[in-house]
């Protein structure tokens, strides 16, 4: 079965990325939100395996939008993509409850290490 991902960034060049990544891997990207208050909502609708999710986003930041979606489903699989030197936001990020993290520029290979990794990871009890 083909893992599903919501693909969370407010840059739609970024979404595009990634979802080529993900989609050329054979994962299924089943929603894009370009901020963290759509990417709450398009969470509880599609209850994706995974979500990437930007930091820096117009309205609802992704950090609140982790911890909204964590205070919601505990075991929601949450991947930080951030810019160098966000160090301090991805500690909040992971903090809050993401599981790991990606630093843009993507390298391919990496974004579906750590995709694959969290996926297959057991869910938190």
């Amino acid at each position: 079965m083909k893992a599903r991902i919501l693909v969370v960034d407010d840059a739609i060049f970024m979404r595009k990325m990634i979802t080529d990544i993900l989609e050329g891997s054979g994962m299924e990207v089943v929603g894009e939100s370009e901020n963290g208050s759509d990417a709450v909502e398009k969470y509880n609708e599609l209850k994706p395996d995974l979500v990437t999710m930007d930091i820096i986003m117009p309205g609802m930041n992704g950090i609140d939008a982790v911890k909204k979606i964590i205070s919601n489903d505990f075991k929601a699989k949450i991947v930080m993509c951030s810019a160098l030197g966000q160090q301090a936001l991805v500690k909040d990020a992971l903090a809050a409850g993401a599981q790991d993290f990606l630093i843009k520029p993507f390298n391919p290979s990496r974004v579906i290490e750590v995709v694959e990794k969290i996926i297959n990871q057991p869910a938190a009890t």
